[in-house]
């Protein structure tokens, strides 16, 4: 099913006990991301706070707090089969004749109906506000030595100065006072891109800033999609139904028209501010440092708005079963490029970027280091700082497993390589920001001309009549 709203989401979630109003006091600053953390950590509810003290304004958190909820979000049981879906719509097939473009129509005629569409108001206009105050939502501080308040579940809207491409983003944003924010745009995001070409062009680039789209809509502002793939179309695919738009009131931006609350403003590009430190999705601070500026020049909302926030930390957080829907939504995708890919894993620890673990039908002597090296050259994979390689029988999803044949299998001599490279902005280990040294395991099975001179072992397996006997019998046994 398809949520034309964030209330229909939380109407749904609270209907199938996915949902906990907290009726009791709480404070933005720290109480709710405790609260919060512990109910993540549990694989409890989302979370709805009637009660900020000091506010108006509800907070929900938790929202895709559980694999099972990333999945009602996009309306299935089947994350897999949303990216079968996904591949079939995307990949290139060049039509050879008159017949196949004609079978071509229909998956055309379906793309365009995910194609977001501008409408003459919506919700997200039912309160306009000329004199934009931030101080009025109860932005949280979330950790201690965090700089200050965050938003930290925004879909920034921008287009590229020079074709007019839109982008969706989600990048933080730090409340600096009444009417300015930062702007934590990574220098490898969509978003820099474009404010790096409107600082070139010596002018100010509009942005805009929805809070509480539907959860496609949020969903699809985190997705690496592949390049020139409008956030907002993907957006449609997933919901089943084009996103509604509506005209800002003081940029030149079209925002989701059922959002519950719209900032509009513009970055200088010649300023700058000091931003951070934020307790970020890695488990660790991340440093202060300059980052571009956000003047708000309007607010509209829906009346009585639902503020929406995640809380990021050490895994398991919220965002480790967004990062799961990526890995799902996208190995499709993935196998378009490389088809001997049989599964892949982000483990939760590896916060999406810092590992990814592959297995792989091995072919030939040196498969695995092929598979190493594209997956550095592949979109936002070329982040990946560890690259593990299996066999297609070991389970990726099984991180026990996965070490066990990684502990077992691999010389390190011949196995490991060592290369350089773009890392994550967050990577702290790294001796230069955003830049440093990845390594790749082979912990596939050694083939001959694989340097490897004595026989491979097999595994130890229990045959199949004994297996099915012990089964048979098993309830004889007393145990």
């Amino acid at each position: 099913m398809s949520y034309r709203d964030l209330r229909e989401f939380i109407k749904v979630l609270e209907e199938r006990g996915e949902l906990k109003r907290v009726a009791a006091p709480v404070d933005a600053e720290l109480e709710i991301t405790e609260i919060t953390d512990r109910v993540v950590k549990a694989g409890g509810p989302a979370l709805f706070f009637e009660n900020v003290r000091g506010y108006e304004v509800p907070v929900v958190t938790n929202l895709f707090g559980t694999l099972a909820r990333m999945k009602l979000a996009l309306g299935t049981e089947d994350l897999d089969a949303i990216g079968e879906e996904l591949c079939a719509l995307l990949q290139p097939e060049l039509p050879q004749g008159l017949w196949d473009k004609l079978k071509a129509l229909p998956r055309l005629a379906e793309l365009s109906s995910f194609v977001p569409r501008v409408v003459r108001t919506g919700p997200c206009k039912e309160v306009v506000v000329k004199e934009p105050d931030l101080t009025r939502f109860p932005v949280l501080k979330c950790w201690p030595r965090d700089a200050g308040r965050f938003i930290t579940l925004p879909l920034v809207f921008t287009k590229d100065p020079e074709t007019g491409r839109r982008n969706v983003g989600m990048y933080r944003m730090q409340v600096f006072d009444a009417r300015t924010t930062g702007m934590h745009w990574h220098i490898h995001k969509d978003g820099a891109a474009h404010y790096r070409k409107a600082r070139a062009q010596g002018r100010r680039l509009p942005v805009a800033v929805a809070l509480g789209a539907d959860p496609a809509t949020i969903y699809a502002a985190t997705a690496p999609l592949p390049q020139g793939i409008d956030e907002l179309l993907f957006a449609g695919f997933l919901r089943k139904e084009a996103v509604e738009l509506v005209r800002c009131e003081t940029v030149d931006l079209e925002v989701p028209a059922h959002a519950e609350i719209i900032l509009e403003g513009y970055v200088d590009p010649e300023e700058q501010r000091l931003e951070g430190p934020f307790g970020d999705h890695t488990g660790y601070y991340s440093l202060a440092d300059y980052y571009p500026v956000f003047h708000v020049t309007c607010i509209t909302h829906r009346r009585n708005p639902i503020y929406p926030a995640t809380i990021v930390g050490r895994p398991v957080m919220e965002d480790a079963f967004i990062g799961k829907a990526t890995e799902r939504l996208f190995l499709p995708l993935i196998r378009l490029q490389l088809p001997e890919v049989v599964d892949i894993n982000f483990p939760v620890e590896g916060v999406v970027h810092n590992c990814v673990v592959l297995s792989i039908n091995k072919a030939y002597p040196g498969h695995a280091r092929k598979i190493i090296h594209a997956v550095w050259g592949m979109g936002q994979l070329a982040f990946s700082k560890l690259v593990v390689v299996v066999d297609a029988n070991v389970n990726v999803q099984d991180m026990s497993e996965v070490w066990w044949r990684v502990f077992n299998n691999i010389d390190p001599r011949r196995d490991i390589i060592l290369s350089e490279g773009p890392l994550d902005v967050l990577d702290h280990a790294s001796p230069r920001f955003a830049y440093g040294s990845k390594m790749g395991i082979d912990a596939t099975r050694k083939w001959p001309g694989e340097g490897h001179e004595r026989e491979w072992p097999e595994d130890i397996v229990m045959s199949p009549e004994v297996k099915a006997l012990v089964d048979r019998r098993w309830p004889e046994y007393g145990l």
